[in-house]
C-alpha cells in the first residue's frame, strides 16, 4: 500500500489560492469572450453635406461717356439715357453723387440746368434732380436706406434720363466756358441692412 504522507495546513492553504486563482481566470477568460460577444451589433452611418456661396453686388452704368457737348449756345438743350445695371446677384440700393469742374473759374457748372428723371429719355414722373449741374445727386451713399436711393434686383437694369439746358438768360461772360461732371454710382446689399 501506498503511503500517504499528511497534508500540512500551509499546502492546504497554496491549493485553495492555486484554486481559487485558476477559477478568478477561468472567471475572466469567459467574461471577456462574452464581452466580445456582445459587441457584435450592426451599425450603420449617414452624413449631409452643405455648401455655402455669398451672393454679390456689381452696380456698371452705360455709357461710360454720357455727353461730349461742344458749341453750346443760350437756350440749347439736350439729352441722354444712362443704363444703370445690378450686375450682381443680390438686391442693391444705390445713390449718385457728382463732381465737376471750374478750372476757368467761369462757373459754367452753376449756370447749366440739369434734370435727372427715371425713364428712358425724356423720361417721366417726378425728377430725381432738377438743378443745376453742379452738386447733381439723388440718394446718400451712407450705409442704409435713405431718402432718394434707388433700388435694383439681382441682374435687372433701369433707365436714367439726364438733360441738361444752357438758360437764353445767360451772360456773354460764360462764352468758351468749358466744365466737366464725372457721376458716382454707389450701391451696397439691400439684405440685412
Amino acid at each position: 500500500m501506498d503511503h500517504l504522507e499528511p497534508v500540512s495546513v500551509d499546502q492546504r492553504r497554496r491549493r485553495r489560492r492555486r484554486g481559487l486563482a485558476v477559477l478568478i481566470l477561468g472567471l475572466a477568460i469567459a467574461s471577456l469572450g462574452a464581452g466580445a460577444f456582445s459587441l457584435a451589433l450592426f451599425t450603420d452611418t449617414a452624413s449631409s453635406v452643405g455648401s455655402f456661396t455669398t451672393g454679390t453686388i456689381d452696380i456698371n452704368t452705360s455709357p461710360t461717356t454720357l455727353f461730349t457737348v461742344t458749341g453750346m449756345m443760350p437756350g440749347d438743350s439736350g439729352s441722354a439715357t444712362l443704363t444703370v445695371q445690378n450686375s450682381g446677384s443680390a438686391q442693391l440700393r444705390y445713390a449718385m453723387t457728382s463732381t465737376s469742374t471750374n478750372t476757368d473759374l467761369l462757373g459754367l457748372r452753376s449756370q447749366l440746368g440739369f434734370t435727372i428723371t427715371a425713364g428712358t429719355c425724356p423720361g417721366s414722373g417726378t425728377p430725381l434732380w432738377n438743378s443745376v449741374l453742379a452738386g447733381a445727386a439723388f440718394g446718400s451713399p451712407a450705409v442704409g436706406s435713405q431718402s432718394g436711393d434707388r433700388v435694383l434686383d439681382g441682374l435687372t437694369s433701369e433707365a436714367l434720363c439726364f438733360a441738361w439746358n444752357l438758360p437764353s438768360s445767360t451772360l456773354p461772360a460764360f462764352q468758351g466756358a468749358t466744365t466737366s461732371a464725372t457721376f458716382t454710382f454707389s450701391a451696397e446689399q439691400t439684405a440685412n441692412n
